[in-house]
């Protein structure tokens, strides 16, 4: 079954903490957190000091989400602020090995993600790098968007590579997701959901076991 990965992003900040608590306490395994840097992406979001402070309201998994430009930067910070996985974009990085080399060395799980115009191809050659693979189903950086239905195709071609290559990580989408398309996105073998309002848009925990109904 897919894992859903709440993002704190569509979050009200007022009660941010009171938030993860009560989606924590769902059993949900994952919190998807979008760091953005007005660059890479149009949008500015949050940095280290926040994900430092909400790291003491939860044990669940931070999937540290830096849609920025040249993020080995600053990698060893996201580290100690807290992340257990930092996804890097392949378009942002002027060496993606290295990149990825440097959050394994970090002792946190490693991924890749790919913007909807970048063809699933150019990570090929990371995929024996990566603990997962993040697939954007919308254009990072603008909320209220619909999912783009090729992403499936991507989430295709990665089962494929990673029964030919005997690897085992995982897929992840992001963006657009909701109650009406999660089942589909689910069928089509994508191990970790983010979905954003579909979560804190409401009541919480009536969200998250509705999703998890339809899962």
């Amino acid at each position: 079954m897919s894992e859903l990965a709440p993002s704190i992003l569509a979050a009200d900040f007022n009660r941010l903490g009171e938030q993860i608590k009560e989606a924590g306490s769902t059993g949900t395994k994952y919190l998807h957190i979008d760091v953005m840097d007005g660059l890479f992406v149009p949008s500015i979001s949050f940095g280290m000091p926040l994900i430092e402070s909400i790291r003491k309201e939860s044990d669940m998994f931070f999937d540290v989400h830096l849609m920025i430009n040249e993020p080995a930067r600053y990698l060893n910070e996201f580290a100690k602020a807290g992340a257990d996985g930092i996804t890097v974009h392949k378009e942002a990085c002027g060496d993606l090995k290295n990149t990825l080399y440097g959050i394994n060395k970090l002792g946190l799980k490693t991924a890749v993600s790919i913007n909807p115009e970048t063809p699933v191809q150019a990570i090929e050659d990371v995929l024996d790098m990566v603990h997962m693979v993040l697939v954007m189903s919308v254009h990072p950086g603008f909320g209220g968007q619909k999912f783009i239905p090729g992403a499936l195709e991507k989430v295709k071609w990665l089962k494929d590579a990673r029964k030919e290559k005997g690897l085992d990580y995982k897929i992840e989408i992001d963006g657009g997701v909701n109650k009406s398309n999660i089942a589909e996105i689910s069928q089509n073998g994508v191990d970790i959901i983010v979905a954003g309002t579909a979560v804190f848009g409401g009541n919480i925990t009536e969200n998250i076991n509705s999703l998890k109904e339809v899962l």
